[in-house]
């Protein structure tokens, strides 16, 4: 064997096991230790976009994949009933990028083997057809589609509104807190004029370079009155924040998918599940 083969050999080992553990250790989709809890008998909801391509023919795009993954097995394994809804319903588009290997979730690798689950996606709800005040837990999922159809919904805003009346718990993450905008509280007020909240910052958005898509998070929910609030890195993708404010809970991108999902079941009235005891 040549020196340049095995040079190409240990390149492609170490990016192939090394380079997943890297991007954890760096920040990405870091593995949640905090306080999970259980919500039996109880009902949460999904909710993503239906927008497949950046733009007219543009790049294929959708729901990032952990950022539905995540918080679905949040509430399965708190023993909820989950059903799964996107703006337009049937098959929810998927970003591709967020399954490949170095990027893949624990969340997504679990999707992937999981015929329930994927049946779910393959055949979502319309958000017309369903009563969100009937759900305990509304979760807004993100992904670059929802730049798109997310926070010009009028169905989604009338949705959450009447959810929000009802004192339901409400959240999301990344790109999914765009759905809070056309939403109103009991007195007609914008939902998120004067909440904290957080959502993927401006920085992400000119990091990735995807600044075309008709709307930005923090641009968008500041105009709207939010109190916007955000971590950072030299990396923006890499930075993590869950933000609640009553029963508004936020995070900032994929990163905070189980984070948020389990801060919203502990706002639901979860009751905090025995730590495991170690092997």
């Amino acid at each position: 064997m040549t020196t340049a083969l095995i040079f190409l050999t240990a390149l492609t080992l170490f990016l192939w096991l090394g380079l997943p553990p890297t991007l954890r250790a760096l920040g990405l989709h870091p593995t949640y230790r905090g306080p999970t809890y259980t919500l039996p008998s109880k009902r949460a909801l999904i909710v993503t976009t239906s927008q497949a391509f950046l733009g007219e023919g543009g790049k294929a795009t959708g729901v990032f994949g952990s950022e539905l993954t995540a918080p679905y097995y949040a509430f399965a394994d708190a023993g909820m009933q989950v059903d799964v809804a996107s703006v337009r319903g049937g098959e929810i588009p998927i970003e591709p990028d967020s399954f490949r290997w170095f990027l893949a979730a624990a969340s997504d690798k679990r999707y992937l083997k999981d015929p329930v689950v994927q049946a779910k996606v393959k055949a979502s709800r319309p958000i017309d057809q369903l009563d969100f005040a009937s759900y305990d837990i509304i979760f807004l999922a993100g992904g670059w589609g929802a730049a798109y159809d997310l926070g010009t919904s009028a169905v989604l805003g009338e949705q959450i509104t009447r959810a929000w009346a009802a004192g339901r718990v409400i959240g999301g993450v990344c790109h999914g807190p765009l759905g809070l905008l056309q939403a109103t509280d009991i007195n007609g007020q914008p939902l998120v004029k004067g909440k904290r909240l957080t959502a993927v910052t401006d920085r992400q958005v000119k990091q990735l370079g995807i600044q075309k898509t008709p709307q930005h998070p923090e641009r968008e929910l500041r105009a709207a009155g939010a109190h916007f609030e955000s971590a950072t890195a030299a990396f923006e993708p890499l930075a993590n924040l869950t933000v609640a404010d009553g029963r508004l809970v936020t995070g900032q991108n994929q990163n905070a998918g189980t984070e948020t999902a389990q801060k919203m079941l502990q706002v639901a009235g979860g009751t905090r599940a025995p730590a495991p005891v170690p092997p």
